[in-house]
């Protein structure tokens, strides 16, 4: 892609989610987190629980323009590197929740640490199988079809939880995902995190998450189609307003909630991530502020930000 064709602006996103993921990860002390820095406690969204699903969402605008080049490679092809891609990144997540690999034992001695308690989910093997998932439906089903499927995916997530759910569905102890993730992944290979074996990365809420990086898709495809004007730039400003007003009316009856990654959650955080974006291209590409970006353009450029970012490679 030409500097005359590229959108400075979808950088500067994604290093703004980069830099924001590096900033919630370490606050300093975490005895003393400050609020906005902090996840929601259950129901609700604060500005931390929004740098994953943004993550996730500039995976799916960067992968608007590398699998382009997939259409000409046939399908053997595609799925050998979108299963590559995706297996790799698993893995590394897989490493990371095993590092470092040894502790010290009761004896005082340096042991291997047990793959028996070794947490398989978990940020990375999510954004893994999301951008797996969201590329094979993209690949094979088209951009219209793909929007179908989005809307099927939040709404069958919604109708699941109640239907296998426990007295209250979108609680942690009635969460159907839950019971789920003890069945297949056992209690040992869970986040303990919340005080009890729960992983808010679990299996059965990484399909709403999928829908994210779709909406990403979309979104970067929308742009390079209409190109840099301002009728794209309201149709995206709009997109991000109905998206909002769409989720804050699901959320009376379907909580907004980032741990269970609630069908409302995509879309809410989809919305502000669509404002957010518009905002950007609004000061970058038709103002022309981008000094003022160039901090966040290069955590967006930099190599190093996209080692979890398999769309970028």
């Amino acid at each position: 892609m030409t500097d005359s064709q590229r959108f400075l602006s979808l950088d500067v996103f994604r290093g703004l989610t980069v830099a924001a993921m590096i900033l919630v990860n370490n606050p300093g002390s975490w005895s003393y987190v400050y609020t906005p820095l902090e996840h929601a406690t259950w129901h609700g969204c604060t500005p931390t629980d929004l740098v994953f699903p943004f993550f996730l969402f500039a995976v799916g605008n960067a992968m608007s323009f590398s699998m382009k080049k997939y259409a000409g490679q046939g399908h053997a092809a595609a799925l050998k590197k979108i299963g590559q891609r995706t297996l790799l990144i698993f893995g590394i997540g897989l490493l990371l929740n095993w590092f470092p690999f040894f502790r010290w034992n009761g004896e005082n001695q340096l042991v291997l640490k047990p793959l028996s308690q070794l947490r398989i989910m978990g940020v990375l093997p999510r954004i893994a199988l999301c951008y797996g998932f969201a590329a094979l439906i993209i690949h094979f089903a088209g951009e219209r079809r793909s929007f179908v499927i989005v809307g099927c995916l939040l709404l069958a997530y919604w109708w699941l939880l109640p239907a296998f759910g426990q007295s209250d569905p979108y609680s942690l102890e009635g969460y159907a995902g839950l019971r789920l993730d003890k069945w297949l992944l056992g209690e040992q290979h869970l986040y303990k995190g919340e005080g009890v074996p729960f992983d808010p990365e679990g299996i059965l809420s990484t399909l709403p998450a999928i829908c994210n990086v779709i909406f990403g898709y979309l979104a970067g495809s929308y742009i390079q189609q209409k190109g840099k004007d301002y009728p794209m730039l309201c149709g995206l400003l709009i997109a991000g307003c109905v998206l909002v007003f769409a989720a804050l009316c699901w959320n009376l009856v379907f909580p907004i909630n980032k741990k269970i990654w609630t069908s409302s959650y995509v879309l809410y955080t989809t919305g502000l991530a669509l404002l957010v974006l518009s905002i950007l291209m609004y000061a970058i590409e038709f103002r022309g502020w981008r000094k003022a970006a160039s901090f966040f353009e290069v955590f967006g450029k930099t190599r190093s930000s996209f080692t979890s970012c398999p769309a970028c490679w």
